[in-house]
């Protein structure tokens, strides 16, 4: 065992553990404790949201893919820039405006329940179960990273449930103390971390592999047939199809809530603009550098046999590297605690929005007696101790997917709420009935076609599945989305419009420019 790696780690550890306990002492309200007093600013924000958002897909399971498959697995990472600069542009300052002008909602959920007067709480209710649902998967698949990255680092020595355990132990730490503002904060480092571990190894990669980039180029498409064509995948063309299904994954920004409420919070809707540019500057470097790296790794491990791929795991392409001998001990463990960071930094976010749908949607609607803003955080802090043991459970167990989890979750958030969400900030006419019709069939398609039209899905292969009927090939979140938005539209129009109240404060909280 390196200790100098392991040092490293204890060191961030004990860094983030400390943001936790800091922030622990300034949390006064349930406001704080779940979007930080909507006092963040704009480069926090933007960090934020985008570290939050890739999660060690970005790290493991996008560089994975992209090595066994070829460059035509780059779609998804388009997709994903497209995406999240559209909602910066269209949703972002809308949503900060509004979700603040209809009983300052703190989140998702309270802001639709808000936005449609739901008296009955069936909006909460709904999107509670929502929440917790696809955010247990999600928050698995971060854990699942975490016990993959020490098994890795540490060649077997650290057993693979103790470093589940490890990572989520941690995560539940600071995020159980500091809430959002720690959650943000920690975000911000991890973010720059992330960044600068995907442009430092590249450029130390491209030091010691012989032959220039024309030989990267050559032992890539030797390996996968087509690597650097971006319209083969796996040495099959790319069809139209599948073409619009790995763009497809960027409709999940508008939808997914850890990300939502970083556009609730920053302080002055103005600083939106600023929010964005920064943003998507870190997405567009991050995703290029990580594709960039899986490109090159093939040529770096044919002239370095006796560096690994660990376990035969394409996930691990990146650890196998930064651990094979190019950097020394010191900047590998800086490096590996990169990886760390990126899976810390969703699993975190998901915690605290998975709470806080339990605290402020299912209890506070089952409660007899309305809880005070104390207890509110108390009970949401228990509930990520909850929602983090089951994650725990799930994760436990060999041959799980970072990949497929990811996308299962990502699929469940953008066909439940995306379409959901652009509505609601865009369109007067939609209706209590049309938002809980459009959130409802969003969700249900999400996981029926998981399940029977899409053969290899994340369910299938947790709970070992065959139940496919056709494989169409289409990632669920593309008709979960439109089935979603139909739903919306058909289901408002066959019912009554909204009051005159709702309208005009429609009208005054859309007055103006969005972007």
């Amino acid at each position: 065992m390196d200790f100098t790696i392991l040092i490293a780690f204890i060191l961030y550890f004990v860094f983030v553990l400390a943001v936790g306990t800091y922030f622990y002492r300034r949390t006064k309200n349930m406001e704080d404790y779940v979007l930080g007093g909507r006092e963040m600013n704009p480069y926090v924000t933007a960090l934020s949201a985008q570290a939050s958002d890739m999660s060690g897909w970005l790290l493991m399971g996008l560089p994975g893919a992209i090595f066994a498959f070829g460059l035509g697995e780059i779609w998804i990472g388009i997709g994903l820039a497209v995406g999240s600069y559209l909602a910066w542009l269209i949703i972002a300052k809308r949503l900060r405006q509004y979700s603040e002008k209809c009983g300052n909602a703190l989140t998702v959920s309270q802001f639709f329940s808000n936005r449609f007067r739901d008296e009955k709480g069936a909006l909460k209710l709904i999107c509670g179960i929502v929440i917790l649902v696809f955010f247990t998967f999600y928050v698995t698949s971060g854990f699942v990273a975490g016990g993959n990255l020490f098994g890795a680092i540490f060649g077997g020595e650290i057993d693979y449930t103790v470093s589940v355990l490890v990572t989520a132990a941690v995560i539940i730490g600071y995020t159980f103390l500091g809430g959002f503002k720690a959650v943000s904060w920690t975000d911000l480092i991890q973010g720059i971390l992330m960044l600068l571990a995907v442009i430092v190894i590249p450029l130390t990669m491209l030091g010691v592999i012989n032959g220039g980039w024309g030989e990267i180029v050559d032992i890539a498409n030797a390996e996968v047939s087509h690597f650097t064509d971006i319209m083969y995948d796996g040495g099959s063309p790319i069809g139209f199809i599948a073409l619009v299904s790995l763009m497809a994954w960027g409709l999940g920004y508008f939808g997914m809530p850890h990300i939502l409420v970083r556009y609730m919070a920053i302080r002055d809707p103005e600083e939106v603009k600023v929010a964005r540019r920064v943003g998507t500057i870190w997405v567009v470097i991050a995703l290029t550098a990580v594709s960039v790296i899986a490109l090159m790794a093939h040529a770096y491990l044919a002239q370095h046999p006796e560096v690994v791929l660990i376990d035969g795991n394409t996930e691990n392409v990146i650890i196998s590297i930064i651990g094979g001998g190019l950097f020394p001990s010191i900047v590998a463990g800086i490096l590996f605690a990169a990886i760390l960071a990126a899976i810390m930094s969703t699993a975190d976010s998901q915690l605290l929005v998975a709470s806080s749908a339990v605290a402020n949607d299912l209890f506070d609607k089952f409660a007899k007696k309305k809880p005070t803003e104390q207890q509110l955080m108390w009970i949401s802090r228990i509930a990520v101790v909850i929602i983090a043991i089951i994650a725990l459970i799930l994760s436990l167990g060999e041959n799980k997917s970072i990949m497929k989890l990811v996308s299962f979750a990502w699929a469940g958030f953008g066909s439940a709420f995306g379409a959901t969400m652009i509505m609601s900030l865009f369109w007067k006419r939609i209706n209590r009935q049309g938002a809980i019709a459009g959130i409802s069939v969003g969700a249900l398609t999400a996981i029926l076609w998981n399940i029977f039209m899409y053969k290899g899905g994340a369910l299938s292969v947790a709970f070992n599945l065959d139940c496919c009927i056709v494989d169409t090939g289409i990632y669920e979140l593309l008709p979960g989305f439109i089935f979603s938005l139909i739903a919306i539209v058909i289901v408002s129009l066959l019912t009554a419009p909204p009051s005159d109240e709702m309208q005009k404060e429609f009208d005054e909280a859309t007055e103006g420019k969005f972007y």
